[in-house]
């Protein structure tokens, strides 16, 4: 969905492969292994189902031998339903034949999603695992009429976490090819689109004591400078100079030192305003001395998915050089129960002079990001702030794994997000931003804001919170505590079960080119 101009600067960034998830780390001495993933359409009616252009081409190099063992498997085209037949060409070791769904699928207003797209990605996804499982070296996908799209499937589907296995027991990631297609440019887009989420998912997995605030920081001037994006790193002193005490508050119970990153991309003229990301950088909640259950709580080294995210955007960004410019500020630190820690019914004055009330520490990211928010927009006077966070139980409970929460006070921006999540298969929900929340967490004779509030809506109150710091401009904020984290229900067919998704990545990056290239979206 990104425009051919934004592909000049991947040309620039083919350095940056070593990075790309897509390499094969077959052993020297085994030969290559190759495997090819075809699609199919759904049968209707009387009709026999019916193979791709591409996958017609590859039969008629068979002689019609694949379809015959297309007909005689019983396959359907189902979606995402399929066989694997060995031997058929002298070429390919393996080839999976996948169900496509209907043919002709298109945007379906109802589930608010492009299901032409996303029936590639997950056709091309469970093909390129299944190859990947019968261990193919290197992988040929076919486009499946969107090669952008089965690029994204196929790649978020062979990626594995597993730096910490040793190397004989690691699962080989196969390399990935385009099949059939001139469109090498989508194919490419659709590669480093899906790396940047598998950053992400790299970055959330990482244990806690591996990925510390410090780690965090390293990571992502790796990732990020050499795209040519600036990171400064901040430091206890700077922190403690600028008096971002809403932070520190939550920082100073951890024995790991607190980072502050200010990241900035420029892809159009300096003097255009920039759009500022902020992301909660949390590399581990325990819950401070509110502690939480200890049956799950490793899940919250996710807790810097919001950070990730933003990470994760900028470097697809900068790869892509859309014409934008973005900048972002993230706060790193642990939220750690010791001596030191930040205890229920202590109040912290902000940068902008209110005072919140931290009566709950299990929430402390909206506390943590408070000083973050007025820090950005004073010092990059951004023409819109997003913020993204694993914030609130309720979005979890109200949307599962299904879209992320996205409240905020501009209709216009609301749109682009919905229209980014339904392209993307990665979907948004609007959520409210009332002032009735507003008034449950403002509301008390003692201080000016409280973390907590009054009433069951979290996800409704902790965004009611953040607004208070986003006065005078545009805002959008991303709840993504129900998709950024572990999946677990629902799965996307393309993701790995039971680890961290890298949610919502891509939606940012195609809201990003949205907001880059509007008359080109408009098209689209």
């Amino acid at each position: 969905m990104i425009s051919n101009r934004a592909l000049s600067g991947i040309l620039r960034i083919r350095g940056l492969a070593n990075h790309l998830n897509v390499r094969c780390f077959a052993c020297e001495d085994s030969k290559v292994s190759k495997g090819l993933v075809l699609g199919i359409y759904q049968k209707e009616g009387d009709s026999d189902a019916k193979l791709t252009s591409s996958a017609e081409k590859f039969d008629d190099k068979t002689t019609g031998k694949l379809m015959d063992l297309v007909k005689e498997a019983g396959v359907t085209g189902s979606l995402g339903k399929g066989k694997i037949f060995n031997n058929v060409d002298p070429e390919f070791r393996s080839i999976a034949v996948v169900g496509l769904g209907r043919e002709g699928a298109g945007f379906n207003e109802l589930e608010m999603l492009d299901e032409g797209m996303e029936n590639a990605r997950v056709a091309a996804g469970i093909g390129a695992k299944a190859l990947q499982r019968q261990g193919c070296s290197e992988i040929f996908v076919e486009s499946m009429e969107y090669p952008e799209q089965a690029a994204e499937g196929s790649s978020l589907a062979i990626y594995r976490y597993q730096d910490n296995k040793r190397k004989q027991d690691r699962v080989p990631v196969p390399k990935l090819e385009i099949f059939d297609s001139p469109d090498i440019d989508s194919w490419t887009r659709g590669l480093f689109k899906a790396e940047a989420q598998n950053l992400a998912r790299r970055l959330c997995d990482t244990p806690a004591n591996q990925m510390t605030p410090t780690a965090f920081a390293q990571a992502a001037v790796d990732a990020l400078c050499p795209c040519g994006v600036t990171v400064e790193i901040r430091t206890m002193d700077w922190l403690e100079q600028n008096h971002l005490n809403s932070f520190l508050i939550i920082a100073r119970g951890s024995c790991e030192p607190p980072v502050f990153l200010e990241i900035t991309y420029c892809g159009t003229n300096p003097e255009d305003k920039p759009i500022l990301l902020v992301g909660k950088g949390m590399t581990f909640n325990s819950g401070g001395l509110c502690l939480r259950k200890s049956h799950g709580m490793g899940e919250y080294r996710g807790a810097m998915a919001g950070a990730a995210v933003c990470v994760a955007a900028i470097r697809a960004a900068a790869a892509l050089s859309l014409p934008i410019n973005i900048s972002a500020v993230i706060p790193l630190c642990e939220n750690m129960p010791s001596g030191m820690a930040v205890k229920p019914g202590d109040v912290v004055t902000c940068l902008n002079g209110k005072t919140i009330a931290v009566e709950d520490t299990d929430k402390a990211g909206v506390v943590m990001m408070a000083d973050a928010l007025i820090y950005g927009q004073n010092t990059y006077k951004p023409r819109l702030v997003i913020d993204i966070a694993t914030l609130g139980e309720g979005i979890k409970k109200g949307l599962g794994g299904g879209a992320t929460g996205v409240f905020s006070s501009s209709h216009y921006i609301w749109k682009q997000f919905q229209k980014a999540g339904s392209l993307t298969g990665d979907r948004c929900w609007r959520m409210p931003l009332w002032e009735y929340y507003r008034k449950q967490v403002t509301e008390s004779l003692s201080y000016d804001i409280s973390n907590l509030g009054r009433g069951n809506a979290s996800s409704c109150l902790g965004a009611a919170v953040l607004h208070q710091f986003v006065p005078c401009v545009d805002w959008a904020h991303l709840d993504i505590r129900g998709v950024g984290m572990l999946s677990k229900y629902g799965i996307m067919p393309y993701c790995q079960p039971g680890r961290m998704t890298g949610r919502p990545t891509r939606t940012l990056i195609q809201f990003l080119y949205q907001m880059s290239c509007p008359d080109e979206a408009k098209s689209k």
